[in-house]
């Protein structure tokens, strides 16, 4: 048996413990792996690398994808879809292991109804936004990085009196906000789920400093939206799975803030610092649990499904049902949160 890997979308910590995964368990069932360079891309292109023990020796810790990724949709390259299919057969795989987020997981149900059957997920996110698992390898990684970042601001903050927003990512959900702003001791967390009241966040913030305090932290999720439409600035182009590139919200609010407050207020925005390094234990072991459980439904002929975790348990879902919708902050862990604002 010959099997395919991919990883699309961003890259995350914990991509090369899975891919290390899929080669190991496979090559101890006696199969072939090749790796497809780059996401869809290398689908589209044909562009691959052989992988065997050698190719994966000494990537666990490591950080990113010795494949590459890309942002790369088949359904919006002109026969793309013919392509992606005439590759496959070209390249005689007979399973394809698709480790991505909701649009790159997306594009493989996709696939799966229109041909290319023989498809496992595996999901990967920093957002730990996938419905369908309690948690996606990256995420740990990614608000350990964010509340260290978070830690350090404490300080600085303190030292100079001043406000900080620090900006995160998380585009439609708040899990790195929300949790690395409990675990940094943020004084307000603003995600996506909850539309921004400045009217609040600066009463939290004066309060604050009636009680004494004259610093405060203030994460935020990229995003995040405010109440008032006006405020709003965001990037028109969008990429080829419809999405608008964030950036601006942390700017926005810190401006807000310092004009309704009068205190100094200053910016951090943290970006791609999140996705890079090396993985978390608990991503690495989460990963290579994740990688050998894809080439067991692959050995089982269990395709169109998506491993998952499930409390302790490695369990298998649909693909289908992974992807129909996401993952977002519920109100019992927002009103948690709020103990701890002001």
């Amino acid at each position: 048996m010959k099997i395919g890997i991919l990883t699309g979308g961003g890259d995350c910590p914990g991509l090369n413990p899975v891919i290390r995964a899929v080669v190991r368990k496979a090559l101890c069932e006696g199969y072939e792996v090749i790796g497809l360079k780059n996401g869809w891309k290398g689908l589209l292109e044909s562009d691959f690398i052989n992988l065997d023990l050698n190719a994966v020796s000494g990537i666990l810790p490591k950080g990113g994808t010795i494949l590459g990724t890309s942002r790369t949709n088949p359904y919006k390259k002109e026969g793309g879809l013919e392509k992606a299919k005439e590759n496959f057969k070209k390249l005689k795989l007979d399973a394809l292991v698709v480790v991505g987020g909701e649009d790159t997981l997306g594009v493989a149900s996709r696939l799966i109804k229109d041909g290319i059957t023989v498809i496992v997920g595996v999901p990967k996110t920093i957002d730990n936004d996938l419905s369908c698992t309690d948690y996606t390898f990256g995420f740990d990684t990614a608000i350990n990085t964010a509340m260290e970042c978070i830690d350090r601001l404490h300080t600085t903050a303190e030292s100079h009196h001043r406000i900080i927003v620090v900006e995160v990512m998380g585009r439609h959900a708040g899990w790195i906000a929300l949790e690395s702003g409990i675990a940094g001791g943020a004084d307000v967390v603003l995600i996506p789920e909850y539309p921004i009241d400045m009217d609040e966040v600066c009463v939290l913030i004066k309060n604050r400093h009636q009680r004494g305090k004259t610093f405060s932290i203030i994460v935020v999720a990229e995003g995040a939206q405010f109440k008032n439409k006006d405020l709003i600035l965001q990037e028109e182009k969008l990429d080829e799975f419809g999405h608008v590139r964030l950036g601006g919200i942390g700017e926005n609010l810190a401006r807000e803030i310092e004009k309704r407050t009068g205190f100094e207020t200053r910016v951090s925005v943290l970006g791609h610092i999140q996705r890079g390094g090396s993985p978390s234990a608990f991503d690495r072991i989460l990963g290579t649990r994740f990688g050998v459980k894809a080439v067991e439904l692959i050995k089982a002929k269990k395709f169109g499904r998506m491993v998952a975790l499930s409390g302790n348990k490695i369990i298998d879902v649909s693909l289908e049902e992974a992807v129909k919708s996401l993952k977002t902050v519920d109100n019992e862990l927002y009103d948690m949160a709020k103990v701890f604002f002001g």
